[in-house]
């Protein structure tokens, strides 16, 4: 259950939130920054905000890519990069983001995913809260473009998404010809979980030349029946290699092609990271799906 505020600290904390200590004056002559987040609400801030609080880990990873790293004075728990986020305050997650210590670092900003819990409560004691989620990669184009916006460089998103497009692109290139057109099964957690044709993990696979096992019409993220799995019989598996790993053991799942054939690409946490989180390294999680796609190639040869 989350942690609710007595009405007295709740009042303390909506004045120390008015008035953050970090806000710099505003240039009368300057226009104010304006911003629509994906909940189709418009912010407005007299001036670029200075002290900034991220509640998941691709919008911590977008605001540092665009220049914003130093305005950063909390983030969630899961956010690790770059380096220098990782001695922040860390201020829990989507279900239990700490209410009192967000407050209490006095953020003109919060940046937040829209399963966040605590955004209602955080909008309630009179703080700015901006809600992005990007689940294609149509939405962390515009997410970046965003927050560039809100950092008063609106100019930084568009170079940093043409390198983005050009890692991709330059990635497709090294995917061997004998893959292009393979069924991909993509796991994002044991339940299981996957990535869907209509995801940014999809899009990066389509962009590749794979398909995807899971269509569209699943949606983004669907949870499966195993069974499902089993019968659509992947041409690859793709997932964390500690969940590889197990995959054999699961009910039927040793019938599955792929996995005695070794028709596999399993990938470390640091690397697993990079490929499900949609932000500023999705160039570099096309480079390590190509990577993957290089060596079975070669091992298929």
């Amino acid at each position: 259950m989350r942690c609710l505020l007595v009405s007295l600290l709740g009042a303390l904390l909506w004045c120390s939130a008015a008035t953050p200590a970090g806000a710099h004056a505003a240039d009368p002559a300057a226009p104010p920054i304006v911003v629509q987040d994906d909940r189709g609400h418009t912010l407005r801030f007299a001036a670029a905000p200075r002290r900034i609080v991220s509640l998941l880990p691709s919008l911590t990873e977008s605001l540092c890519a665009l220049g914003g790293c130093d305005r950063l004075v909390g983030t969630d728990r899961y956010s690790n990069s770059p380096l220098s986020v990782i001695h922040l305050p860390k201020l829990g997650g989507l279900e239990d983001a700490n209410l009192e210590r967000i407050v209490a670092l006095k953020p003109d900003v919060v940046l937040a995913a829209p399963a966040t819990r605590v955004v209602d409560r955080l909008e309630s004691l009179g703080l700015k809260v901006v809600l992005l989620e990007s689940k294609t990669h149509a939405d962390v184009h515009r997410s970046l473009t965003v927050l560039a916006a809100m950092l008063g460089t609106p100019a930084a998103a568009a170079p940093l998404w043409r390198a983005i497009e050009q890692q991709v692109d330059s990635a497709a290139i090294r995917v061997p010809v004998t893959l292009r057109g393979l069924r991909v099964y993509f796991e994002v957690d044991t339940t299981p979980y996957a990535a869907g044709e209509g995801s940014f993990i999809g899009e990066t696979m389509k962009r590749l030349g794979l398909v995807n096992a899971v269509p569209a019409a699943l949606g983004p993220f669907p949870q499966l029946n195993p069974e499902f799995v089993v019968r659509t019989q992947p041409d690859i598996i793709m997932a964390a290699q500690r969940d590889l790993d197990e995959m054999p053991r699961r009910p039927g799942w040793a019938k599955l092609n792929a996995l005695r054939e070794r028709r596999i690409c399993g990938f470390s946490h640091e690397r697993y990271e990079v490929l499900v989180r949609p932000g500023p390294r999705l160039g570099e999680a096309a480079q390590l799906l190509a990577d993957c796609l290089l060596a079975l190639g070669r091992s298929t040869k």
